[in-house]
């Protein structure tokens, strides 16, 4: 099996119209895709095999104005469940690592559900512990 890891931008929207199941959480929908390719600061990268992206990693640069390092936000892995545990997750976040590192980003940071195992193993691999965090979701 060939993975093909690929960073994704403006025009690139064709390849979405064959994406396995789960890979997001909601359908592609293409007028959002478009624009989130074409913001600045946000960033995706999907795997694709057989011509079907099985697999993406969601970023986006968050530039603080006090000085503080520039980061990078993971905001989303996802990969398609007939091609768990095949290394392809791992894959994702490691190219979006070095290309974070490559915008200028000094460290990243994710969250996760306590019960997702396999998310907070694939963190742990690359992190020190988990910190402690508490979201709040704010309705506008």
């Amino acid at each position: 099996m060939t993975v093909e890891i690929r960073y994704v931008g403006p025009g690139d929207e064709p390849l979405f119209d064959r994406v396995a199941p789960d890979v997001f959480d909601h359908p592609v929908e293409r007028g959002q895709l478009s624009h989130y390719l074409a913001t600045p600061g946000h960033h995706l990268m999907v795997a694709i095999v057989g011509g079907e992206i099985v697999g993406q990693v969601a970023a986006v640069v968050h530039r603080h104005p006090d000085g503080r390092p520039t980061e990078l936000y993971i905001d989303e892995v996802g990969v398609t469940p007939a091609f768990h545990r095949r290394g392809i997750a791992r894959s994702l976040l490691d190219a979006m690592l070095v290309f974070g590192k490559e915008l200028g980003c000094q460290e990243a940071w994710v969250g996760t559900e306590p019960d997702n195992v396999a998310a907070k193993a694939l963190y742990e691999a690359r992190s020190a512990p988990a910190e402690a965090f508490a979201m709040y979701v704010l309705r506008l």
